[in-house]
């Protein structure tokens, strides 16, 4: 393909690959569990194992893979991401279909049972495969092209990545019900539903993204190789060559170690560290509409009905950030506008925390109904800072972040996303009782408190000042 067109004509592919994959990341993400629930429904062992290991591998791996990005042409690196995510999401629909065979033919005992387990285990690589895949395209995708597309195109930065997410919480909201109606009506279809629209999206995500590329002729322009340009390199955002690495390092122990660490000396020494470590922090949390929070308003009675309509509330407002967010930058700049979304969700945790505590200690249903009805709510409206915030530092991450560097500090910053994650559920498993959570509510809301902070101390590094008098 080497036909060129007007950016802005091309934008409706870019959002078509970027709504299959979205799509695609998330119904496998919640099928998953649904599928190993159900082949496993006497234990939560293989769940939380698949789960644990999947999380792990992004945060240890997360960084190299965006070193690696970095280090490959723009369209070389997308193409490998989606035949990596889409071959290995196949491959565990084919590898669960087969445990549930072997399990129905019964053979859960001696050599039946080794083969199970070695197939799972397979299943369970796979699938880091897949969420490696996806931190390659999202950190290419959305932090390196968005730039150089809006660059080239009448679409403004702010609007491409406010449609961008608006994509992302639309699938987020959607893949789940759509795979449960399936599964509902056959576990087994919903399996080779998620098998066949992986095959057929490979396809397509592959051609449109090609055709994008294709379309803005600074995406062809070969970024800066890694070792040409080493983490603390001073290099100007925008700076490109169209020179190639002759330079292969040897490969031995150290030089691992440090491809596994220099993503890391890259991401702190950034400008913009605080403000993606601020970023990064709000993900230790139990106050969002997850498994920990709609597990423990479960058993306080609240039904499956009131924990979806919390979500819907929640998605609601989060879209209403992807509008509100691009408008509010435009007008006082991605600083302030960072300031004002995550003091909002500051304000929110707080009072949703007080009033938590305020209730009381009792164990009658009206106490425990008015617990849960101040973080429902708390949770809901605090949804508007915190996407409104994320699509700030995501502009600022964009704007202030080398073009050579973007997927490596991104993939850091992601990987860093994933432990806080991780944090938070070990925080639900060491406090697993109900009448415990409210150590996770304060863990929380600390975070949110701290990530505050260093964001005030970003500010007033980036603009000499924390409080701006002038008018808007």
């Amino acid at each position: 393909i080497s036909s060129q067109s007007n950016p802005d004509t091309i934008l409706p592919l870019l959002y078509i690959s970027h709504t299959l994959s979205a799509w695609n990341i998330r119904t496998f993400e919640f099928a998953s569990v649904l599928f190993i629930a159900t082949l496993f429904p006497s234990t939560l062992l293989p769940a939380s194992l698949y789960a644990l290991i999947r999380a792990t591998a992004a945060f240890a791996l997360g960084g190299y893979v965006g070193r690696r990005v970095d280090g490959a042409g723009r369209l070389s690196g997308v193409r490998a991401s989606i035949v990596a995510m889409r071959g290995s999401v196949a491959g565990s629909c084919v590898g669960l279909a087969g445990i549930g065979w072997v399990l129905r033919s019964g053979g859960d005992g001696g050599w039946g049972k080794v083969l199970v387990g070695c197939v799972f285990g397979a299943c369970v690589g796979l699938a880091c495969v897949e969420k490696l895949g996806s931190v390659a395209n999202t950190v290419a995708v959305e932090r390196d092209w968005v730039v150089v597309i809006a660059e080239d195109s009448a679409t403004s930065r702010e609007e491409l990545n406010s449609t961008m997410r608006r994509i992302d919480l639309l699938a987020k909201m959607l893949a789940p019900v759509f795979v449960s109606l399936v599964d509902a009506y056959s576990s087994n279809m919903a399996l080779w539903v998620v098998f066949g629209q992986n095959m057929l999206s490979v396809l397509i995500e592959y051609y449109t993204i090609a055709r994008v590329y294709s379309a803005v002729p600074s995406l062809q322009i070969q970024k800066v190789s890694y070792t040409n340009s080493s983490p603390s390199s001073p290099i100007s955002p925008n700076h490109t060559s169209t020179t190639p690495s002759q330079t292969t390092p040897s490969s031995t122990p150290l030089t691992h170690l440090h491809n596994l660490l220099s993503p890391w000396t890259l991401y702190i020494s950034s400008p913009v560290f605080l403000a993606s470590f601020s970023l990064s922090l709000l993900y230790l949390t139990v106050l969002s509409t997850g498994i920990q929070l709609q597990t423990y308003l479960l058993t306080l009675s609240f039904t499956a009905l009131h924990v979806s309509l919390l979500r819907i509330i929640a998605v609601i407002v989060e879209l209403l950030a992807t509008w509100a967010a691009p408008r509010l930058m435009r007008r006082i700049g991605p600083v302030r506008a960072g300031l004002w979304f995550l003091n909002q969700q500051l304000v929110c945790v707080v009072v949703a925390v007080g009033l938590y505590f305020a209730v009381g200690e009792g164990s009658t249903a009206a106490t425990l109904r008015a617990k849960g009805l101040s973080l429902m709510a708390g949770v809901a409206v605090s949804r508007l800072g915190l996407w409104g915030f994320d699509l700030c530092v995501q502009f600022l991450v964009q704007e202030d972040v080398p073009s050579p560097h973007r997927a490596t500090f991104s993939a850091a910053e992601l990987a860093l996303q994933n432990a806080f994650e991780l944090l938070s559920f070990a925080s639900t498993a060491v406090f697993a009782r109900p009448d415990q959570f409210m150590y996770p509510v304060l863990i929380s809301g600390g975070a949110v408190a701290v990530a505050a902070c260093c964001f005030a101390a970003f500010v007033r590094k980036r603009r000499g000042h924390l409080l701006h008098a002038s008018k808007c």
